[in-house]
């Protein structure tokens, strides 16, 4: 298989695309063709299993072909359960993706990308070898995973921009908490203004050229690819025990964790409908009402990890329905406030006796609006993250302590270190030039 940009150009294999993470036009990574996959032809049952299946077509023809195996069982050795929340009846269950090292279903994207990229970097050109930078701007989750997944990774090292006092604790905590081959820097603005930062520097040629970038967060085509891998499991789990298809509700920001569930409904997996639960960051819901894209500054919220006014991954989903009216019909997406994320909270530890994330409630809040007619099909709601991270939140809602999962609790305990730095490139470039 063969990848090229959103916005054209030359067509490249499944390593340069993952290695460079950005195309040079600025663009994103996407394949010449989606493969179609039929859900009796998949065999696994474990994630791993089923994401070297369905995740095959798109290693076809590369070096790491015959690696796609080990990389899922290396990378995905954590649960990933697919848990009833009716009793079994198979018309409401929960995706829970947090039960990796982060606490954070970025776990999965960021294992699978370090794993492919550490079997990558003897394969790359002699011309292009040398020390790789992996620059990642996050909201919250999304570098405290890559930081953990790269992190005493030879011939790597990994930048993590976030922005300052818009991360939840311990979010932030393990965003600053590595050393070795992983710097944090505390960015002064939004995480837009990181993001922005990242993408200034990879059409930067000479920036590219002193330090070899690449990216780690859903921009980079080996982040999203596990996440497709996932949301093709849960279809298949609930097809295999229900005989159904079923409807996703995916709580997302940077828009990479919707696409996938699209990218797996497009791919033949047994997926009814999708829909998106934003939080107050309305881009996209206005997107889909008015037809007019009109990215703005992101709003801070309770989910943190979705404060995304311009999602980058909107390039992929219109990539893949350019034409409008379809594009609606194919993916709603509804805004969350944060009112309404406390609500949901609360009603659910009754519920339900779950306690969710701010992340996990948008998605629930949607479920329970959504119609009493769709409410009767088979949902699934992903669960992003574990209430342990954003405690001082839930725990006021709750009326009780959240215990803190082993892997979160021992990485708590490690000192922290941050560089502050301007929201520009500049700043940035200067910080790469002295970090030896």
């Amino acid at each position: 298989m063969r990848f090229f940009s959103t916005r054209g150009g030359e067509a490249v294999g499944l390593i340069d695309a993952v290695m460079r993470g950005l195309a040079p036009d600025g663009g994103l990574y996407v394949p010449d063709a989606l493969p179609r996959i039929e859900p009796s032809d998949v065999r696994g049952e474990s994630l791993a299993e089923i994401a070297a299946e369905v995740l095959a077509p798109f290693f076809a023809g590369s070096p790491l072909e015959a690696e796609l195996e080990a990389i899922a069982k290396d990378a995905l050795d954590f649960p990933v359960p697919l848990k009833p929340l009716d009793g079994g009846a198979g018309k409401l269950a929960v995706l829970e993706l947090f039960h990796g090292p982060t606490a954070a279903f970025k776990d999965v994207g960021a294992r699978f990308l370090a794993a492919l990229m550490e079997r990558a970097l003897p394969l790359v050109p002699d011309e292009r070898k040398g020390p790789l930078t992996i620059l990642v701007a996050t909201s919250g989750d999304t570098g405290g995973a890559v930081a953990a997944a790269f992190h005493g990774r030879r011939g790597i090292r990994v930048a993590v921009l976030y922005p300052k006092g818009q991360v939840s604790p311990r979010q932030q905590h393990q965003l600053t908490c590595w050393g070795g081959n992983v710097r944090a820097f505390e960015v002064a603005g939004s995480f837009d203004d990181c993001q922005a930062m990242v993408k200034a520097a990879f059409v930067d040629a000479e920036l590219n050229r002193r330090h070899r970038l690449t990216a780690a967060n859903s921009i980079n085509l080996g982040r999203l690819l596990p996440q497709v891998a996932y949301h093709a499991a849960a279809s298949l789990w609930h097809h295999r025990r229900h005989g159904t298809t079923v409807g996703s509700i995916v709580p997302t920001g940077n828009l990479g964790n919707g696409l996938a569930c699209l990218w797996a409904k497009a791919i033949g997996m047994p997926i009814r409908e999708v829909v998106l639960a934003v939080n107050a960051n309305r881009t996209i819901p206005d997107f889909l009402a008015t037809g007019n894209w009109q990215p703005r500054p992101s709003v801070q919220t309770l989910a943190s990890a979705m404060d995304v006014g311009n999602p980058s991954n909107m390039e992929r989903l219109r990539h893949l329905i350019p034409d409008f009216a379809e594009l609606r019909a194919a993916v709603e997406a509804y805004p969350v406030e944060d009112e309404q994320i406390r609500e949901q909270i609360a009603k659910d530890a009754r519920r339900y006796g779950e306690i969710w994330c701010p992340h996990t409630a948008t998605g629930f809040w949607v479920y329970d609006h959504l119609p009493e007619a769709r409410r009767s099909l088979p949902w699934i709601v992903c669960a992003t993250a574990h209430p342990a991270k954003f405690d001082t939140i839930v725990e006021p809602i709750v009326g009780r302590r959240v215990e803190v999962p082993p892997a979160l609790a021992e990485l708590l305990e490690r000192e922290t270190s941050a560089t502050p730095i301007a929201p520009e490139l500049g700043a940035l470039a200067a910080e790469l030039d002295r970090w030896k």
